[in-house]
């Protein structure tokens, strides 16, 4: 136990240097022409070294808005929200996308029988068959899934399970709310973040990479490296871009993460100032409706 404890120290001091090492030599790791920088990318992307320089600076950060000035915590929240809006409003277009092309294969398929759909945007002529285009409709709706997430956690849309959270206070709420963050959102989208990272990099390129490889046997594995990137679809004229969805699990995790801290630095600044702090700077989406309106307050818990 003493050692573990020692060990979390030594990676908590070394964070600093760590953080500093990596943007003072930026070519070292984003210089994707050298397949030794891409391996260290690949490595410290899911190391204890960049878990440790997170975590660091999610605890030094809060420390500072707990002890000096809250308006740095209020200034991460409403920055950590307007991207989760900013980019779930985005991605939700992908939803009407989905049904617009849905609506056209249909129509090309039954009535006209058209084979396949060619586009030429800017002068470019990109052909595919009908097959191709049905089974692209399910990047869609990963689209809307994983990136609209935290977009939905943050408009207080995301399905609940009350048993005793709506009849106690506003204070217990706020602690129940910053437990669940802490101990439940964030170990949970960490563990997904450490399966996915590799999982997208073997549909990437070649050779094969492990949580359990260290940095020097990756390092001897660029030797060997050369992109690889899975254009296999489920069948001959399917869909072939299965790569974007391994892509899009990894952006999933960093989105929640981020949302994660953003909803325990609320709640803890909600908990401080009180009820009528509840809600501050948020950014909730209107339908123009006062009663969906008001409904949708209701159940977010921000009235």
């Amino acid at each position: 136990m003493i050692d573990f404890i020692v060990w979390v120290l030594q990676n908590i001091a070394l964070a600093p240097y760590h953080l500093f090492l990596a943007i003072a030599n930026p070519g070292d790791w984003l210089n994707w022409s050298n397949p030794e920088a891409v391996m260290r990318f690949i490595y410290y992307g899911a190391s204890v070294e960049f878990f440790f320089v997170v975590m660091t600076t999610f605890a030094v950060i809060t420390a500072l808005g707990m002890a000096w000035k809250r308006e740095i915590l209020w200034t991460c929240v409403r920055g950590l929200e307007a991207f989760a809006n900013g980019v779930g409003r985005f991605a939700a277009w992908a939803g009407l996308l989905m049904v617009l092309q849905q609506v056209m294969i249909v129509f090309l398929q039954r009535i006209f029988r058209v084979a396949e759909i060619q586009i030429g945007p800017l002068g470019t002529a990109f052909s595919q068959d009908l097959s191709w285009w049905g089974e692209e409709l399910k990047l869609y709706n990963a689209i809307v899934v994983c990136l609209c997430v935290s977009y939905t956690f943050a408009q207080g849309s995301h399905v609940r399970v009350d048993l005793v959270y709506s009849a106690v206070s506003h204070r217990t709420r706020r602690v129940i709310d910053m437990f669940g963050s802490l101990f439940f959102m964030i170990p949970a989208i960490t563990i997904t973040y450490l399966y996915a990272w590799f999982f997208m990099w073997r549909h990437l390129m070649t050779p094969t990479v492990t949580a359990t490889s260290d940095l020097d046997r990756m390092l001897m594995q660029a030797r060997i490296f050369r992109w690889n990137v899975e254009t296999i679809g489920f069948s001959p004229n399917g869909f072939n871009a299965y790569f974007l969805f391994k892509i899009l699990i990894v952006a999933f995790c960093v989105m929640v993460f981020l949302q994660a801290i953003a909803f325990f630095w609320r709640s803890y600044l909600e908990w401080i100032e009180g009820e009528e702090s509840a809600g501050k700077y948020a950014d909730y989406d209107t339908t123009g409706d006062e009663a969906e309106d008001l409904e949708h307050a209701i159940h977010s818990g921000s009235t």
